[in-house]
């Protein structure tokens, strides 16, 4: 019996001629991860500061050299951290907690998510996740508009992997937050409700359930966590959906 098998791959993430991280990843979007990662790793403010992105890969991997805005790149050198192959841990190479990376509270929510929608973008996300169909390996993270409808997915064998393409995937095309919703196939965890919040989404659905630090961070950052979501059921542990209850957790 054969089975196919998601590929996993060091990618040495290197901006200007300095190298930064080695993030083990499925090879492909990685232009959108790299993009979404430099944003939600606070390299860059926004994707107009990444001048270009080179993929090039080599026998022991694949090297993505970013070319920063000039002024960025000097700003960049004074920031530590040593990321080495992660797949799942979103904090390793942080020395202080001072250098945990931090979204900023929302100023303003847009009108809160209907419950239906979110259950018709459970409905519809497996089809959306050919990767998975073929190896029942990866994660996959969805933008979806207000009515469920799905207009951007990702996948990774990295749960933080597949947020970042979908973030960068969305940047680059030169869509923002603005209206919509996040919705992840894996836990919610302090990291996944970071890099939501980064990128400016005002929820965030998970399939799986959340963590304590996930549920503090929501709360203090005005994004609505709604998980163990399945298409006729989910709680909300920050914020509130449309015609729902408040938070079950705070």
């Amino acid at each position: 019996m054969s089975a196919e098998v998601a590929v996993e791959a060091p990618v040495n993430i290197v901006y200007g001629t300095m190298p930064y991280a080695v993030m083990m990843a499925t090879p492909s979007d990685l232009e959108d991860f790299v993009a979404g990662f430099s944003l939600t790793e606070g390299i860059v403010r926004s994707v107009e500061e990444i001048r270009g992105i080179a993929v090039t890969p080599r026998q022991d991997g694949i090297v993505v050299g970013v070319e920063l805005a000039p002024g960025r790149f000097r700003e960049h050198l004074a920031r530590r951290r040593n990321l080495s192959g992660r797949t799942s841990c979103g904090l390793c190479g942080v020395e202080a907690l001072a250098d945990l990376p931090t979204a900023e509270a929302r100023a303003a929510s847009a009108a809160p998510i209907a419950p239906a929608a979110i259950g018709a973008a459970l409905g519809a996300l497996e089809r959306q996740q050919p990767l998975h169909r073929l190896t029942r390996s990866v994660h996959a993270a969805a933008w979806c508009d207000r009515d469920g409808a799905i207009l951007a997915v990702r996948e990774d064998v990295g749960r933080h992997n597949a947020l970042d393409k979908l973030i960068g995937a969305r940047l680059r095309a030169g869509h923002d937050a603005s209206d919509g919703f996040v919705l992840v196939t894996s836990r919610a965890s302090f990291e996944m409700v970071e890099k939501a919040a980064i990128f400016g989404a005002g929820t965030l659905v998970s399939i799986s359930a959340p963590t304590s630090l996930a549920i503090e961070r929501a709360n203090a950052l005005g994004l609505t966590l709604v998980c163990i979501a399945r298409a006729d059921s989910a709680t909300v542990f920050a914020g509130r959906l449309a015609d729902s209850v408040e938070s079950v957790a705070r």
